[in-house]
């Protein structure tokens, strides 16, 4: 499924900005997708595999995960997304085509301020799981995501981070999502290390009022997950949106084949055609 998928680094802000990339122009818009934390540009190969057939794909790795240089210190939301749309010109996304973009959970936010910076260039938007909170719980994890971590000399970070993110990621995996695959998503979330919260200080210090100045059209695709009534409540802050609902699937929607095709083909859709109201599948 991977093997059509080359990896390369453009130059960025903070060092170099390391991208996966798939399929060919076409007549249809490039998409580039904008990961979730701790996680990497590797989480979206099922999907860049499923959109690659009649398109470019191209997804990033926010500076700081997976294989992209740092910044010296955690960003906003709207700060990553300024570095990497500086670099949209050495992906080979340009505003004379134009892209569309998609982001899931923490790349939800990614893709609105993508389309904020970069008005000229994004068409449509696309997003799964806008994380908005209450006033009360952003500001509790917003104080958790600024304690900076200690790395001992014991380990306990580290095997406390590694054992969270095994229960997280490999043990509660739906069933029939092979632990290889898991294991390796897990390696690849334990890369940033004491990094992985950088971005949740851009999440939970985030104002959703934002949403409003999107001129583009936005897309939710929202899966039966925790997150579903605030994902809903915050999309319809933007002025053109979408909402399509997918209530079989409810986690590790980007491992799970047939999530991966549904998504797909909704991203299709609404990027070929957009749409003008709320629908539910």
């Amino acid at each position: 499924m991977t093997s059509s998928i080359t990896k390369r680094y453009v130059p960025g802000r903070y060092g170099q900005l390391h991208l996966r990339e798939s399929g060919a122009q076409s007549a249809h818009r490039p998409v580039l997708l904008l990961h979730q934390n701790p996680s990497s540009s590797f989480e979206y190969e099922p999907l860049i595999a499923a959109l690659a057939s009649d398109r470019r794909v191209i997804a990033f790795d926010t500076p700081g995960y997976g294989m992209s240089d740092a910044p010296p210190e955690p960003l906003s939301m709207a700060g990553y997304a300024q570095a990497m749309a500086e670099s949209l010109d050495a992906a080979g996304l340009g505003a004379e085509q134009g892209f569309d973009v998609y982001g899931f959970h923490t790349g939800s936010l990614l893709a609105v301020e993508m389309a904020l910076a970069r008005p000229d260039a994004v068409r449509q938007v696309a997003v799964t799981g806008l994380p908005m909170r209450s006033p009360e719980e952003r500001a509790e994890r917003l104080a958790k995501a600024r304690q900076v971590p200690v790395i001992d000399e014991d380990g306990a970070f580290a095997i406390g981070m590694a054992r969270q993110l095994w229960d997280y990621v490999v043990a509660n995996r739906t069933p029939g999502i092979p632990i290889a695959h898991q294991a390796a998503l897990w390696i690849d979330k334990l890369r940033a290390f004491d990094r992985a919260s950088w971005a949740y200080v851009g999440v939970w210090s985030y104002d959703y009022e934002r949403l409003r100045r999107v001129t583009q059209p936005v897309l939710l695709i929202q899966p039966d997950e925790p997150l579903i009534e605030a994902s809903i409540a915050a999309v319809r802050l933007v002025p053109d949106h979408t909402i399509a609902q997918f209530p079989q699937f409810h986690r590790d929607v980007l491992d799970l084949p047939e999530a991966v095709a549904a998504f797909a083909t909704a991203m299709r859709d609404f990027f070929g055609t957009p749409f003008d109201k709320e629908t539910s599948q």
